[in-house]
């Protein structure tokens, strides 16, 4: 019998299926304080969680009969997911269940600031009638810039279309034609900024978006211009935002999300031009039936079959193979990782070859995992083992695996080459030892790089004095160089050399490091 813990509020459809199961035992209770949980986690297989529920790694310790964490949506902030793999814990999501939900808010939020509905129903509500003090505008040929087009900023783009909007859209990592067959037109940043009369996000929080739409960007953008969030809160500097709106620079913005939940500071709330709901995107009574069914199913499969589904930290593979592969299902997805840092550009086509003794299995989960690490940096939670083949399709990146007989300079390879419009990028990677994964060539350059914390990737004419000026930029900001690798290109003059270091370097110092004599370029990789 397999006990099943649900900690946080679930519809009762899903807990229906568990108690459906003769194998399963479901303790269905809410708001289980976090010292509670540390008391009884070690008793369940399984822990479904919404976001109220915080999985520590303290947490996960405790967990000595814990398979399974699901969480009955797509955020897993509040799961400690590298802990849990640790522990060989399975972690799943449900990342497509309350999709419509979170796009039809958005719409929901644009109409609403638009025609300014919540401030009237106020002034109503006050006893007033103040009809010319809310005249709003019609959304028909009206121009809806959209920063992020995944499965939430498509939907957006094909309800806007109904409205018989423009819409433009912001993502460097979709193609013109996949753009072009959802009707969308791809822009720079900065034509949506300068373009748009709404502009919606639908971006990850991540180290590249956090911030992104700041005081610099709102100072390109037209003064009717409304901004909407129901994405993540720190995606828009909350305090540039107040700036703007007090200023008049831009005309109003409708937030679902904050940098801080529940918000403490009032100031932007308390703005006659904001129009605010709490985090409510994914609250639909359909996208909650959808997501708690889903996660009861994938949890019931994998405790009952062994069946993996919707996981983001393992494969779909049996336990017998994994035990074999899985130093390889690593460098898969550091490979991918590293690539995703590295290039520049929407990825139209990525090129697979296997060779060596990992022929002997079926590689078809290795380049899935590659792919989860590639899409990863750019969407960040959305991506699982599952879903990383049907996002690259939906993205129209073209994926072509290859194996190879020809006998290489190491007993299994994996090498990937990445097309960025006309560009062409590649990397390769072998095992070290049992488990050890090494980047063993970048572009045409032979190294041997430990994929692992923060890594600089430079580019540089073969000179001397170019290692010695990178060491004294960085030491100038007390910064240790952990690793170093030097490769030569003897035909034309070039050299690489990628560095790791031990903390991390300020962005002043990465500046530094881009403007030294014979300098190409430097890119930095978090891994």
């Amino acid at each position: 019998m397999y006990r099943v813990l649900i900690s946080d509020n679930l519809s009762p459809e899903g807990i229906k299926i568990f108690q459906m199961n003769p194998e399963i035992e479901v303790d269905a209770r809410t708001k289980v304080a976090p010292e509670e949980l540390k008391k009884i986690i070690g008793n369940y297989d399984a822990l479904v969680i919404r976001s109220a529920t915080k999985v520590t790694a303290e947490i996960v310790a405790l967990a000595d009969n814990l398979k399974v964490i699901g969480r009955a949506g797509t955020g897993l902030d509040n799961v400690d997911i590298q802990a849990a793999s640790k522990r060989g814990i399975v972690v799943m999501n449900t990342p497509g269940g309350n999709s419509v939900a979170a796009a039809e808010h958005a719409i929901a939020m644009m109409l609403s600031i638009n025609r300014k509905i919540p401030q009237a129903t106020a002034s109503m509500k006050a006893g007033k009638w103040e009809k010319s003090r809310f005249t709003g505008r019609e959304l028909t040929n009206k121009t809806l810039g959209i920063i992020g087009v995944g499965r939430v900023g498509n939907i957006v783009a094909d309800r806007a279309q109904g409205l018989r909007m423009k819409v433009l859209a912001y993502d460097p990592f979709i193609s013109p034609e996949a753009a072009a067959k959802a009707g969308i037109t791809l822009a720079s940043l900065d034509e949506i900024y300068e373009t748009s009369d709404f502009i919606t996000v639908h971006t990850p929080l991540t180290k590249e978006t956090k911030g992104i739409i700041n005081k610099k960007a709102f100072a390109k953008m037209k003064k009717e211009v409304c901004l909407i969030n129901c994405a993540r809160g720190g995606i828009i500097d909350e305090r540039d935002l107040y700036e703007a709106l007090v200023s008049g620079q831009i005309a109003g913005a409708a937030l679902d999300v904050f940098e801080e939940e529940p918000p403490k500071n009032m100031d932007l709330i308390s703005l006659d031009n904001v129009i605010c709901t709490p985090h409510l995107g994914a609250s639909t009574d359909e996208a909650q039936i959808n997501v708690a069914v889903a996660i009861a199913e994938q949890i019931s499969a994998y405790l009952t079959t062994g069946e993996i589904r919707g996981a983001v930290n393992f494969p779909a593979v049996s336990a017998e193979i994994l035990s074999v592969i899985k130093p390889y299902l690593n460098l898969a997805e550091k490979l991918g990782k590293f690539e995703a840092q590295f290039v520049s550009g929407p990825i139209r086509e990525v090129d697979i070859e296997y060779s060596g003794e990992i022929l002997n299995y079926n590689v078809e989960p290795l380049t899935i995992t590659f792919l989860k690490g590639l899409l990863t940096p750019i969407l960040n939670e959305s991506v699982n083992y599952i879903n990383a083949p049907l996002i690259a399709k939906e993205r129209g990146i073209r994926v072509l695996e290859a194996k190879s007989t020809e006998v290489k300079d190491y007993t299994s390879m994996i090498a990937v080459t990445i097309k960025v419009g006309r560009k062409k990028t590649s990397a390769s990677g072998a095992i070290f030892g049992r488990q050890e994964p090494r980047i063993v060539s970048i572009d045409k350059f032979k190294v041997e790089v430990i994929p692992e914390g923060r890594i600089f990737v430079v580019s540089n004419n073969d000179k001397p004095g170019v290692i010695g000026n990178i060491g004294t930029t960085l030491s100038k900001y007390g910064v240790n160089i952990s690793r170093l690798n030097l490769s030569r290109e003897q035909i034309d003059g070039q050299a690489l050399v990628v560095l790791g270091t031990d903390s991390i370097v300020p962005p002043d110092a990465v500046d530094k490091l881009r403007k030294l004599p014979n300098i190409r370029s430097v890119t930095e990789i978090e891994m």
